[in-house]
């Protein structure tokens, strides 16, 4: 198994999660959202080529690798999007907007009053 280098940065509106994935064709890549987590995976297949006078080396990682990553609270499948060029995958994530503090009143209007007692000891 192997795990392809990934480079993530932030601009004001999104995260961007780019994975190199150099000689895997789309077809082979899976991009899942499932609680919260991006999950990535996807399989690179080796080629064999064999020569009986020339020695080949090969340095280059091949097989499946799956690799999950967890995005920010509030995000859903509808604020992500991928696109794979040049074998590089980039995922982009729009930031969720951020939850502002609500005030509550109390009782039924803009009137109301807390009503107890008091007591010392």
């Amino acid at each position: 198994s192997w795990v392809p280098a990934l480079d993530i940065w932030e601009t004001e509106d999104e995260l961007v999660y780019a994975f190199d994935l150099p000689g895997i064709p789309e077809d082979k890549i899976d991009v899942e959202f499932e609680d919260g987590s991006l999950t990535v995976s996807a399989e690179r297949e080796r080629t064999e080529k064999h020569s009986d006078d020339r020695y080949y080396r090969f340095e280059r990682r091949f097989g499946s690798f799956t690799r999950t990553i967890g995005l920010p609270q509030g995000v859903d499948e509808s604020s992500i999007s991928a696109d794979y060029s040049d074998g590089v995958l980039e995922v982009h994530v729009r930031k969720p907007e951020q939850q502002k503090p609500r005030r509550i009143q109390l009782g039924g209007g803009a009137n109301a009053t807390i009503e107890g007692e008091a007591t010392q000891k």
